[in-house]
């Protein structure tokens, strides 16, 4: 998220960085470079394409394991919620039943609720609503991910033309550089809407699922015993 020209410091653990510098000084000293203009509140959620059921092997192509398991995952549209365990504990789970078309939709949906608890920390200590979220990179490409995540977050997921953005930028600074672009509105002016998700579920259901993501982190803290 673009906090603009001052550093804000955040209060939810996220980092503050600079999203850019001057033109031409580049390699100036950090004391200076942290005045330059441009910040970011900087959130990740790591491994999220690694997850064991995005990780469907090919036997015939070890190496290829990961794309293997994103192209299952866009075409596994049908799956039926977990049903979970019975006597004694009764509670709702993975259970022998779990297929990975299941494990599939949970990473897949994972992705869309952690997005949600890392932008409601940028909201909280920016005081910035969240109007629209745009998105690039590979899941992009994955239609009930898109969706999903929109109806998690209650705003428009936008894809842009070019879903590679982290090279586009590199060239759209390298062309500002060089007097290519005369200044970042004329490249904002280049930007283009691919395809839109806008928010299809009930208020009351999102919340209801979001707070179920909550419980289900809870539960899945404090493994490690401290000795």
């Amino acid at each position: 998220m673009n906090t603009g020209e001052k550093p804000v410091a955040s209060k939810t653990n996220l980092v503050t960085t600079i999203a850019w510098g001057p033109r031409g000084k580049w390699n100036m000293p950090w004391r200076e470079a942290f005045s330059s203009p441009g910040r970011w509140f900087n959130g990740s959620g790591t491994d999220c394409g690694s997850s064991p059921g995005l990780r469907i092997a090919n036997p015939w192509r070890p190496g290829f394991h990961r794309m293997t398991g994103f192209i299952l995952s866009l075409l596994l549209s049908a799956w039926e919620p977990l049903t979970g365990t019975c006597t004694p504990g009764g509670d709702p789970g993975g259970d022998p039943g779990t297929t990975q078309a299941h494990i599939a939709r949970a990473g897949l949906e994972s992705i869309a609720y952690q997005t949600r608890d890392v932008l409601e920390c940028m909201e909280k200590d920016s005081g910035i609503r969240l109007k629209e979220l745009r998105v690039d990179g590979g899941a992009a490409a994955n239609s009930f991910l898109m969706q999903f995540q929109a109806d998690i977050l209650g705003v428009p997921v936008v894809i842009q033309e070019t879903t590679e953005t982290t090279a586009l930028g590199a060239a759209y600074l390298a062309g500002l550089a060089v007097g290519f672009w005369k200044d970042t509105h004329e490249v904002a002016r280049n930007f283009k809407v691919r395809k839109k998700f806008t928010p299809r579920m009930p208020v009351k259901q999102r919340e209801s699922l979001y707070r179920k993501w909550k419980m289900a982190v809870e539960r899945a803290r404090g493994w490690e015993e401290e000795e």
